[in-house]
C-alpha cells in the first residue's frame, strides 16, 4: 500500500508559477526552479528610498500575519522577501523573481511597487485572507513575472448620491478595488435624489438636499473631513479620487436646497411650474423663486440649471472650489449627461463655462460623452458610456476617452432575468460579456492611442446595502479589471474561467457576497 501512494504522489503535477490564479493576468510569466516557503523565520526587507516604502512593506506584512500567525518584522536590515524600490518614478511597472531562497519585487515607482504586493499575495494559497491562523502550506513556485498596465486609467464608479454610501461601505470598496490593480475611484457626489458632500458656503446642499434618496430613505452625505479621510485612505493604496458634481441635469437636489437657483420648479415629466414658470435662458433670478421638492424616484433628464444665469455659475465655482481644494487628484467629474430639457446651446454654452471654471482650479474635467457635443478644453475627457458618435467628436478634437460601454461594464445591470436586483435597459451582462470585449475595438475609429483607459460605474438605483454592492460587483470588477490592465494576447475567458474560482474562495473567506455565475465551475 505505501508503494501505490508513493506512485500516486509521484504522479501528482508539480504546481508551477503560471498556474497561479492571478487576476489581473500578468504580462510575462516564467516558471522556474525550487518553492519558496513562508516561515515563521520570515521577513520583509526594503530596499531603496521613499515617503511610501515602509508603508508598502507593512501592508504586505499585514495581510500576511493574521493567516500565518507569524510576526514578519519589517526593516530595511534583513527579510527573505525584498521589496526593492529602484527609482521615484511615476511608474505601475513591477517585477517579482522567486527562488528557494528568496522572493524579491522590483519597481521603478510606488505604485508599481504595490501592484507587485498585491501579485504575490495572489501566488498564495487562498486561506492568507483568514483573519485567524490557519494550517497551510505557505509555498510559492519558482519562476520570474513582468507586468506593466494596458491602459493608465482602471476605475470603478460608486453612485452615492441615489442611495447614500456610508464612509465605512466605500473603504470596503476600495480595499477590494486594491486588490484588482484598479486605481481611479469616481465618486457620483450629487444628482436629482441626494447631494452628499458637504460645501460650507452652500450648507442647505446637504441640509436638505442630503437628506432624503431613493425610496424616501433618510439619505446622508459625506462631512469635509469624512471626504478627507476617504481621499486619503484611498491614495494609501494608490487609488485617486475622481469626485463628480453632476449638470446641468440630475440637479434636483440642489434645486430643491436653494430655490433661487431655479427656473423654474422642475417636474418629473420635463415640464415647468405654470405659476412660476422662466425661459430657461433667463438671465436674472426670479422675483419669487420656488424651491422644487425633493425627488426620490429614478426618472431622469427632467431637471436642469438655468444656464444662463450668473448666480449658477457663482454657484458652480464654489462648489468645484471647495471640492477641489479637498481632491489632490488631477481630475473633476463635470457629469453632463441626460441634460433632455436644457436647450442644445445652453447646453453647450453651460459646459464651456464649467469647463474653464474646472480649469480655473487646476483640475482636468471628464464629463459622460454627451460633452463631446461642446468645445472641449485641450486634455479634457468624455466618458464614453452610449453613443459612439460623442466618443468620435471627442477623438476629432484632439481628446482622449474613457471606456464604460454601459453593454459591458455598468456593473447595475442584471446578469440575467433572474437577478434579485439591477436594471436591465443597456443589456443583461453576464460575466462572460462582461470580460469578452476589447476597449480599442470597441468603437469603430477609436484605438489605443485615443483611450484613457476604462472605468466601471455602480449606480445605485437597487442598491441599499454592501450585499447589494457585492452582488452586483462581483465577479464582474475582476473581469473587468483585467481587461483594462492586461493586453488582449494575453487574455482569454479559458484561462479566466480557470483562475476566477480561486478569487471565488478568497471572497468567501472575506464574506463578499459574490454572484456565483452559471458560466464558472465554482
Amino acid at each position: 500500500m505505501f508503494g501505490v501512494l508513493l506512485a500516486l504522489g509521484a504522479c501528482k503535477k508539480q504546481a508551477t508559477l503560471s498556474d497561479a490564479a492571478i487576476i489581473p493576468f500578468p504580462q510575462e510569466i516564467n516558471n522556474g526552479s525550487g518553492i519558496f516557503q513562508l516561515t515563521a523565520e520570515t521577513g520583509v526587507k526594503l530596499v531603496g528610498t521613499s515617503d511610501h516604502l515602509t508603508r508598502i512593506g507593512e501592508h504586505l506584512a499585514e495581510k500576511l500575519r493574521p493567516s500565518t500567525g507569524y510576526d514578519i518584522p519589517v526593516s530595511f536590515d534583513e527579510g527573505q522577501i525584498v521589496l526593492e524600490l529602484t527609482g521615484n518614478e511615476n511608474s505601475e511597472a513591477y517585477e517579482i523573481q522567486i527562488s528557494a531562497e528568496e522572493l524579491k519585487v522590483t519597481a521603478a515607482g510606488e505604485a508599481g511597487l504595490f501592484y507587485g504586493v498585491q501579485t504575490l499575495l495572489q501566488l498564495l494559497p487562498p486561506q492568507i485572507m483568514n483573519k485567524t491562523v490557519q494550517s497551510a502550506e505557505w509555498s510559492i513556485p519558482g519562476g520570474t513575472i513582468k507586468d506593466a498596465p494596458a491602459f493608465e486609467y482602471r476605475g470603478s464608479m460608486l453612485d452615492v448620491a441615489r442611495h447614500f454610501i456610508s464612509v465605512e461601505d466605500v473603504k470596503y470598496y476600495i480595499d477590494q478595488m486594491a486588490v484588482y490593480k484598479l486605481n481611479h475611484l469616481h465618486l457620483h457626489l450629487t444628482d436629482d435624489q441626494g447631494w452628499r458632500i458637504e460645501i460650507k458656503s452652500w450648507p442647505k446642499l446637504t441640509e436638505i438636499g442630503g437628506s432624503t434618496e431613493v425610496g424616501g430613505g433618510k439619505g446622508g452625505f459625506y462631512t469635509q473631513d469624512q471626504y478627507k479621510d476617504i481621499v486619503a485612505y484611498a491614495a494609501d493604496r494608490f487609488i485617486t479620487i475622481v469626485p463628480e458634481v453632476d449638470m446641468p441635469g440630475h440637479t434636483n437636489s440642489a434645486l430643491a436646497s436653494y430655490a433661487e437657483l431655479n427656473p423654474g420648479v422642475n417636474l418629473p415629466n420635463g415640464k415647468l411650474d405654470s405659476v412660476n414658470r422662466a425661459p430657461l435662458d433667463y438671465e436674472m433670478p426670479l422675483k419669487n423663486p420656488q424651491a422644487s421638492e425633493l425627488y426620490t424616484g429614478i426618472e431622469v433628464g427632467w431637471s436642469t440649471f438655468a444656464p444662463k444665469l450668473e448666480l449658477t455659475y457663482a454657484f458652480v465655482d464654489s462648489v468645484v472650489r471647495e471640492i477641489s481644494e479637498m481632491t489632490p487628484g488631477p481630475y473633476f467629474h463635470i457629469g453632463g449627461d441626460e441634460s433632455h430639457v436644457t436647450e442644445k446651446d445652453d447646453y453647450v454654452y453651460f459646459i464651456e463655462r464649467v469647463q474653464d471654471i474646472v480649469s480655473k482650479y487646476g483640475k482636468t474635467s471628464i464629463g459622460w460623452d454627451e460633452v463631446a457635443t461642446a468645445k472641449l478644453l485641450p486634455g479634457n475627457v468624455a466618458q464614453f458610456w452610449a453613443l459612439e458618435a460623442n466618443a468620435k467628436l471627442a477623438k476629432d478634437q484632439g481628446n482622449k476617452v474613457l471606456m464604460s460601454p454601459a453593454k459591458k461594464v455598468y456593473l447595475d445591470m442584471q446578469y440575467d432575468s433572474l437577478s434579485r436586483i439591477g436594471l436591465h435597459w443597456a443589456a443583461y451582462v453576464e460575466l462572460d460579456s462582461a470580460y469578452l470585449w476589447e476597449p480599442s475595438e470597441y468603437v469603430s475609429g477609436i484605438t489605443a492611442e485615443n483611450i484613457l483607459g476604462v472605468e466601471a460605474p455602480l449606480w445605485t438605483e437597487t442598491v441599499t446595502n454592501r450585499a447589494d454592492i457585492d452582488y452586483l460587483v462581483f465577479p464582474r470588477l475582476s473581469a473587468i479589471a483585467e481587461v483594462a490592465w492586461t493586453k488582449k494576447d494575453r487574455r482569454s475567458w479559458e484561462g479566466y474561467s480557470r483562475r476566477v474560482p480561486v478569487h471565488g474562495k478568497r471572497w468567501d473567506i472575506q464574506g463578499v457576497g459574490f454572484y456565483k455565475s452559471p458560466k464558472i465551475t465554482w
